[in-house]
């Protein structure tokens, strides 16, 4: 099966040992998604599969068969009207040199789908009822896989509050 990447089908790569990272960038051309560590420790190349954030640098491209990719390059509608979530992290400073911030956007789409699951984090107080306010706790630490070199952490929470608050719909 092809992979869907940004809803258009591509075939698997004849090289089982190609990552999604390298499939993206190199092969496909969708240079959005970053290459920062290459170790899984930075979260610059997430990108969403099947509505999970995943860090396409330790994927194999093959691990992908039959999958729904999205990168950042589809989060803009047809029109190129962004997203909610890139006006909000305009409207607060969620970047700086904005290396990260196409993982950062990525992951924090999956992670509010998370919220809106009820799956709960580390710091969530009541495993059965859910992650329920102490909002900022929570998104700092589900966002914690994304680094920000740059040091725009507040404005990243800040950026992701605002659109689950729905000031930045």
């Amino acid at each position: 099966m092809p992979i869907v990447i940004n809803g258009a089908e591509h075939p698997l790569p004849d090289d089982n040992r190609v990552s999604l990272l390298d499939l993206l960038r190199e092969r496909i051309g969708l240079t959005g998604t970053k290459m920062g560590c290459n170790q899984g420790a930075c979260g610059a190349c997430t990108v969403i599969v099947d509505g999970t954030r995943v860090l396409s640098c330790l994927t194999l491209a093959v691990q992908m068969d039959g999958c729904a990719v999205r990168t950042i390059e589809d989060l803009a509608s047809e029109d190129g009207a962004l997203h909610p979530l890139q006006h909000a992290f305009i409207e607060h400073d969620g970047f700086q040199c904005g290396y990260c911030t196409p993982g950062q956007i990525c992951s924090a789409i999956a992670m509010v789908e998370e919220l809106r699951r009820g799956d709960p984090s580390y710091v969530t107080a009541d495993l059965v009822v859910g992650p329920k306010g102490g909002m900022r706790q929570e998104i700092r630490e589900r966002m914690s896989g994304n680094l920000c070199r740059c040091g725009a952490h507040n404005g990243i929470v800040e950026a992701i509050e605002d659109m689950l608050s729905g000031e930045a719909a």
